[in-house]
């Protein structure tokens, strides 16, 4: 295990700037996430700690040794790419046993290590097969054992699961967290997936143009997004304009909400106004009844999502809202329907920018 910190690492390819001034310290036995956009720096942050690409500026520094010229084969690390590069000419076991033959490996001791990396994924009914007589869930558990079989100092997984269909991704979302935990090897997951992030990662480091623009554990990053960006890019969220009545309490959509005062912006507070950030989930929608004419909203569309069922309506000023309803309650709506939208009672602090 290892502790990784990137201080103030840039890197340009031509004019255009891929990392600019990164800092992110990983801690020994964390499985951190690199989510963000496409173009956002994740996959550079990865071939840098790597040794593929060297900053043009900055520090990488692993244990305190600064690693930035070290090249990629001294570093001791192991990587995981989306593409697999199993060898198509060795069996799953042989694979595994690769790095270990690089580095002579007693025969005793290789043959230990690799029986137990084929145990712990799962491949001990596999070991005799070749790539092409494999799935794509066992190719993705080969390359696993392989990177992890010479004990690395850290692991490096570049969208490991993009290309495998939606059951056996999260399968092996399980899978690769259970084998991290069990092996307590520092492990570096870039995705563009925010719910593979969330389900794997002790903390997940949000990339916005070639910089971290928050880095936190998934419920913190749920409940509490530092920025706008962060916010709408992890789950869905409704803005909707936030005001301070004469008693200081605020309000949404007429309800009151509770709103933690270091959260307040300044301007915020000086105007009685703000931006409420609100996520689908923190909303009721009931049917409107036949007398009610003021503050009813228009079911857009209702999509039935299994646990929950995601209706679009109009809110205030005829914008589009977006709420998530549990269970039954939402059974009978339909398109057109004239329905009143709240913030639910227990939907805890509203988050305010």
């Amino acid at each position: 295990m290892a502790t990784i910190e990137m201080s103030a690492v840039r890197k340009e390819f031509g004019a255009t700037v891929a990392l600019a001034d990164l800092h992110l310290r990983i801690e020994s036995g964390e499985l951190v996430c690199l989510l963000g956009p496409s173009g956002c720096g994740k996959t550079t942050a990865l071939r840098l700690l790597a040794g593929f690409e060297r900053p043009d500026a900055g520090r990488i520094l692993v244990d305190g040794s600064d690693v930035t010229a070290v090249p990629p084969k001294d570093r001791g690390f192991g990587m995981v790419f989306q593409e697999y590069s199993l060898f198509p000419n060795l069996t799953a076991r042989q694979n595994v046993e690769f790095g270990l033959k690089v580095r002579r490996t007693g025969a005793r001791e290789m043959a230990s290590t690799v029986d137990r990396l084929l145990e712990v994924t799962r491949l001990e009914k596999h070991a005799a097969k070749y790539p092409h007589q494999m799935s794509g869930g066992q190719k993705q558990r080969v390359a696993l054992a392989r990177a992890i079989a010479t004990q690395p100092r850290l692991l490096l997984l570049d969208e490991p699961l993009s290309a495998l269909d939606a059951q056996v991704r999260e399968h092996l979302r399980e899978e690769i967290r259970r084998l991290q935990q069990e092996v307590g090897v520092t492990t570096v997951f870039v995705t563009h997936d925010q719910h593979e992030a969330m389900a794997v990662a002790d903390r997940v480091a949000v990339m916005r143009d070639g910089a971290v623009e928050q880095i936190d554990t998934p419920r913190v990053l749920w409940s509490r997004p530092a920025t706008a960006f962060v916010a709408g890019f992890v789950g869905t969220v409704n803005r909707l304009p936030a005001e301070r009545g004469a008693d200081g309490d605020w309000s949404v959509l007429g309800d009151r909400v509770r709103i933690a005062a270091e959260a307040l912006p300044a301007d915020a507070l000086a105007s009685g106004r703000a931006t409420a950030v609100v996520r689908p989930e923190q909303l009721a929608v009931l049917a409107a009844g036949p007398a009610q004419a003021d503050e009813v909203s228009r079911v857009r569309s209702v999509t039935f999502l299994g646990a929950f069922t995601r209706v679009v309506l109009t809110g205030p000023g005829e914008e589009l809202v977006t709420a998530d309803v549990l269970g039954e309650a939402a059974a009978g709506l339909r398109a057109g329907d004239r329905v009143t939208v709240s913030v639910r009672a227990d939907a805890g602090p509203v988050l305010v920018q």
